[in-house]
């Protein structure tokens, strides 16, 4: 197992690549804490998993809300004096073109998928440091990395993400805490299959390998880089794609 016995939080971990990730790290030998915002969900995976064999608690919390956050954090340590490894995968996408943005959206996106990225990795890397060891997995995004019309903010948030990454596996490096993050191509999720047919076809077209990727594609990456297999990886951004061009 390429987890065994490691405690690891996983934010936004009810659907989609979280719940791929959630999944293949208990049955990796994990125990792993399931975030999201709504408890009734979370209990639900916690509840699963359990039930499959694996080892699962809840981490409920906005992960966009400094004060949930450390809340949580609390309770975390009352169950678990060390963690291995902070999965920061929450994240929402609200596309707009750029006349159209609001302030709104702009704090809504950056709150979750990047404010929330420096919140917990500041509670995460303070209990790290104790043992001397860790791993931070960071989601962006090809958009991120390639960019993309009508996702300026979306696109700046990820991008965001990779410097907060690579600054991050430098200051950290010292305490044997790696950083690295993963840069999703287009994903087989609720969120892709929500755009219109015509849209998700030439997605999918422009994928050299000329199909959509799955969540447990993701998720295998993770726990790669997660593990001991990864312990001289830091300050990396892989693109999980397929080829994809932007």
């Amino acid at each position: 197992m390429l987890l065994k016995d490691k405690v690891c939080i996983i934010t936004g971990a009810t659907r989609g690549i979280g719940l791929a990730m959630t999944r293949f790290f208990a049955e990796q030998g994990a125990w792993v804490f399931v975030n999201g915002r709504d408890e009734s969900q979370v209990q639900a995976v916690v509840t699963q998993i359990n039930s499959d064999g694996g080892k699962a608690d809840a981490f409920v919390c906005d992960v966009a809300d400094p004060e949930s956050v450390k809340n949580a954090f609390k309770l975390f340590l009352s169950k678990s004096k060390k963690l291995d490894v902070l999965i920061n995968n929450a994240g929402i996408l609200d596309d707009a073109l750029i006349g159209m943005v609001s302030p709104a959206q702009i704090e809504r996106t950056f709150g979750v998928n990047t404010y929330s990225v420096i919140y917990m990795s500041q509670y995460a890397s303070r209990i790290m440091s104790r043992n001397k060891s860790g791993s931070i997995v960071n989601m962006t995004s090809i958009i991120g990395t390639n960019g993309n019309c009508g996702q300026a903010v979306y696109g700046g948030s990820k991008a965001a993400v990779i410097g907060i990454t690579k600054s991050l596996a430098k200051e950290l490096a010292s305490t044997n805490i790696r950083v690295n993050a993963i840069a999703p191509g287009f994903i087989d999720t609720d969120m892709a299959r929500s755009i219109p047919d015509s849209v998700f076809e030439t997605r999918v077209s422009s994928i050299a390998m000329k199909r959509i990727g799955q969540p447990g594609e993701i998720a295998s990456v993770a726990a790669f880089l997660s593990s001991d297999l990864a312990a001289y990886v830091t300050g990396q951004v892989i693109g999980v794609d397929g080829g994809m061009l932007i």
